[in-house]
C-alpha cells in the first residue's frame, strides 16, 4: 500500500506549468512539523516536495500562497533523470486530493479540492479552519441517543 497524508504550510507559492499537450502540473514544497522536539527543545520540520496534476494543480496555484495551510493525500513516487552526465533521483508525493485548510495570515479556510469528480466545497466559517473541521454541536447532530439516556447492561453470556 502506498499512501501519504500530510498537513503543512507551503514554503513558497506553487509553481504552475503546462505539459506540451496542455496538462496542468503544479510543484510545491510543504513544511510539515515533526511531532517531537529536538534536544534544544525546538520543533523541527520536514520539507516535502509535492506534485499535483490537472484541476488540482490549477486550484493549488490559484488559491494558495506561501504559508497556506493545506492537507495533501497522495502517494509516494520516485523517478530519475540525467543531468550533466549524472543520474539524479527524486522522491516526491503525487497528490490525489488537496484540502485548503487556511490561508497565510487569514482566518479563511475550509475549502476542499478533490480529484475533480464531484468534490465540493465545505462550509466556510468566519472563525476559520479549526471550527470548519470540528465536531458539530449536539444541536446540529440532533439528540439521537439510541438508548434514551439509560445505562446499557451487558449479559455475561456473550460469546467473546
Amino acid at each position: 500500500m502506498n499512501r501519504v497524508v500530510l498537513v503543512g504550510r507551503l514554503v513558497k507559492d506553487a509553481e504552475l506549468r503546462y505539459t506540451p499537450n496542455g496538462t496542468a502540473v503544479a510543484s510545491f514544497t510543504l513544511a510539515v512539523n515533526r511531532p517531537f522536539a529536538n534536544q534544544q527543545g525546538e520543533r523541527e520540520a520536514d520539507f516535502i516536495n509535492v506534485v499535483a496534476w490537472r484541476k488540482i494543480a490549477e486550484n493549488v496555484a490559484n488559491h494558495t500562497t506561501k504559508g497556506s495551510l493545506i492537507a495533501v493525500d497522495g502517494r509516494l513516487q520516485t523517478r530519475s533523470y540525467e543531468k550533466d552526465g549524472r543520474r539524479v533521483y527524486v522522491t516526491e508525493v503525487v497528490a490525489d486530493t488537496v484540502q485548503f485548510l487556511a490561508r497565510s495570515g487569514s482566518q479563511e479556510g475550509g475549502k476542499q479540492q478533490g480529484n475533480g469528480k464531484g468534490a465540493g466545497q465545505q462550509k466556510n466559517t468566519s472563525t476559520g479552519a479549526r471550527e470548519a473541521f470540528s465536531k458539530p454541536t449536539e444541536m446540529e447532530w440532533g439528540n439521537d441517543d439510541p438508548f434514551g439516556g439509560e445505562p446499557v447492561e451487558f449479559n455475561d453470556d456473550l460469546p467473546f
